[in-house]
This record gives structure tokens, sequence and C-alpha cells, in this order.
């Protein structure tokens, strides 16, 4: 999948955990870093791509994105894994708990759960690509679901003209189905 189906659902499921799932009061400061984390989480496994957003925006970002790539097996390989996905878990929770003195208010376990949901669905998204994605690594098998002939090629008209308006508009019911709840979110748990 493209970094806009990943992002678009990496917020979508994160917004449906937050309205599904009563809340506690939450910060203003938790709520902006969570969705960045969330947003960071999204697009992350694909670090193992020479060719990845972050890769073009770093200087001499290629030139990294090909050392990475070739040290954790290429793409989709490690980053896509339940393996991989527990790696950055206790990266991320390391460098939140590293730098949590300077973010004050900040509820660095709704920003952790914020970052794990991002990572996890870009791997279910992917799985539903021709590649697919080794799930159980080290066992090197990738996984996909529906049946192969049945799955998408990223960016192509597919993704672009149904998966993504999809997600869209689901996201566009499911606020409007749930505005009252939104609306509680908003004015009595963000402080």
């Amino acid at each position: 999948m493209t970094g806009r189906t990943h992002d678009l659902a990496a917020i979508t499921v994160l917004g449906a955990v937050v309205l599904l799932e009563p809340l506690r009061t939450v910060t203003l400061a938790t709520a902006l870093v969570a969705v960045l984390a969330n947003q960071i989480g999204g697009i992350l496994p694909d670090i193992d791509q020479p060719t990845a957003p972050l890769w073009k925006n770093l200087p001499e970002g290629k030139f990294l994105g090909k050392i990475v790539d070739k040290s954790i097996g290429g793409h989709r390989f490690l980053t896509h894994s339940i393996l991989g996905v527990v790696i950055f878990g206790a990266l991320a929770w390391m460098l939140l708990k590293f730098i949590h003195p300077i973010m004050g208010h900040v509820n660095i376990g709704l920003v952790w759960w914020s970052f794990l949901i991002g990572v996890l669905s870009h791997l279910v998204l992917d799985s539903f690509t021709k590649e697919g994605v080794p799930w159980l690594l080290p066992y090197g098998r990738k996984f996909g679901f529906p049946g192969k002939s049945w799955r998408l090629t990223t960016g192509k008209s597919l993704e672009t003209f149904v998966v993504f308006p999809l997600i869209l508009i689901f996201d566009i019911w499911f606020c409007v189905s749930h505005y009252n709840e939104l609306l509680i979110l908003i004015h009595q748990h963000l402080v």
C-alpha cells in the first residue's frame, strides 16, 4: 500500500479504538503526540525500503535507506513481522521513557499504544497485497488474504480508486454515526 493509504488506515483504526474504548481524561498534549506517534507507526515498517518517504526527506537518506534495507533483510521482511512489531514497540517504549521528562503531562502509555496501532495497521494492510507479509518471522513464509489472485498491487488503481476511498467513506460514516460520542470526547475528556 502507498504511504497515504497507510496514514489514513492508521488514523482510522486509532479513531475507532478511541471511540469504542472508553477513555479517561486525556490532555491535549497527549492527544497530539499520540496522533503523531500513530502516523509515524503507520509508515515506519517501510523503513526497510530505500525509496520510503523517510529516506527521501533526510540528507543522504537514499544512502542510509540502502544500508537499512540490506541490514534488515530487504523490503517486507523483519519490519513487517510480529518480531518487528515487538522490536519497534520496545524501541519506542525506551525512546518515550527517555524523552518523557521533557514532555510534561503527556501520557506515554497512550502514545505508545497509538504508535503500535499504527504499526499493526500497516502490517494488516500489507497483508492485502500480492506480496503478503512474513507475520511469523523467522519462519519466512509470507501470509496474505484473500487468495493471492484477489490481492492488491501497491499503488495501482484498485488501491487508489477503491481501497482509499472506501476507508475515507468508512471514516465519514463512523464519525457521523458516533457524533454524540465525539462531542463527549471533545468536551469532557480532552482537557
